[in-house]
């Protein structure tokens, strides 16, 4: 069965991220850049700041148990010429600037290839990184490992999210949530970056799909299912680990964000998920399919709530919601 009122339980109070932590998340990036923003030797190289990751995508998830949440953000610089050797010195006096100021000096901070982590005690840690765009017209952030820039396209890869996510009826970034908390929920394909998996998932996303049937991308229990079967399929035939272009036409690859035993390990569980799902989504016993859904994704997976009836105005029986769900493909 579809239960699709028991997924809208799941997203909205177990996997999406809540409202508070949001506006909790919002107010520390602006304190951050604010901080950056007045330190008296990079302040002048700021010019801004832009979401970036699972935030900007929409598809960030509540952490699993007490694990952190994490988000990006850029920090948009300008160019500093003495620096155009030395491309790593961006991270570094990004850190150094944190290091010096009264509060974030006394929080964890450190230095990651790409950016500069601030933790956030039982909380979260934010991500900040360098986003330049250079004199000869490239943009790009930088690979500190390798003291090089990397080009990147963070719009392009956030307009082309939105684009298959409409394409999607709105179900994309709501699969790519539920896919992100199977992972962490069951430390299943565990070492698959948020990236890559958005990335997979969103190339499913076709309007040849749509032509063929108008309603495969109808709801989300239907689009988890078709999501994850087609990406199970390209998987299958291929065993050796693909080219995974970044989908924004950066000409960039996300090829160096796994090897080839983390894809091998993601491509059986993914296997091993898209049977598990089909069954439960064509599982025509309500409470055998109730049992199967939890079996993927936890006590989460639970009927709506009900407002208790009162004594003058018993309220009436609920209309059912759950539909018994085939796979939704013409024919």
């Amino acid at each position: 069965m579809k239960l699709t009122d028991y997924f809208n339980v799941l997203l909205k109070d177990t996997v999406n991220l809540g409202q508070v932590k949001l506006d909790s998340l919002d107010s520390r990036v602006e304190a951050v850049y604010k901080a950056l923003k007045a330190d008296e030797q990079i302040g002048h190289l700021v010019l801004g700041k832009t979401p970036q990751g699972s935030w900007a995508h929409k598809t960030i998830i509540n952490p699993v148990g007490s694990n952190e949440f994490d988000a990006d953000f850029m920090l948009d610089m300008s160019e500093n010429a003495d620096w155009s050797d030395d491309p790593k010195k961006y991270i570094e006096e990004v850190y150094a600037a944190l290091h010096r100021h009264s509060t974030y000096g006394n929080m964890p901070h450190s230095r990651k290839c790409r950016c500069v982590r601030v933790v956030y005690a039982n909380s979260m840690h934010l991500d900040i990184v360098p986003h330049l765009n250079l004199a000869d017209g490239r943009e790009v952030i930088v690979n500190r490992d390798d003291n090089d820039w990397e080009q990147t396209d963070p719009q392009g890869f956030t307009d082309w999210m939105r684009d298959k996510d409409t394409l999607a009826k709105g179900n994309l970034r709501k699969v790519i949530r539920l896919m992100k908390y199977l992972r962490d929920h069951k430390n299943s394909f565990t070492g698959t970056r948020s990236i890559l998996l958005t990335t997979l998932l969103g190339e499913q996303v076709t309007e040849l799909r749509t032509l063929l049937d108008p309603g495969y991308y109808s709801d989300v229990p239907t689009t988890l299912l078709h999501l994850v079967k087609d990406l199970d399929a390209w998987l299958q035939a291929r065993p050796t680990k693909p080219s995974i272009p970044d989908p924004s036409g950066s000409g960039v690859t996300f090829d160096h964000r796994w090897e080839q035993s983390t894809y091998s390990y993601f491509r059986d569980r993914i296997h091993v998920h898209a049977a598990e799902i089909e069954e439960a989504y064509e599982e025509e016993d309500k409470e055998r399919s109730i049992e199967l859904w939890q079996g993927i994704f936890g006590d989460g997976f639970k009927a709506p709530a009900t407002s208790s009836s009162s004594a003058k105005f018993p309220a009436a029986a609920p209309a059912a919601t759950s539909t018994v769900g085939r796979s939704g493909r013409a024919g």
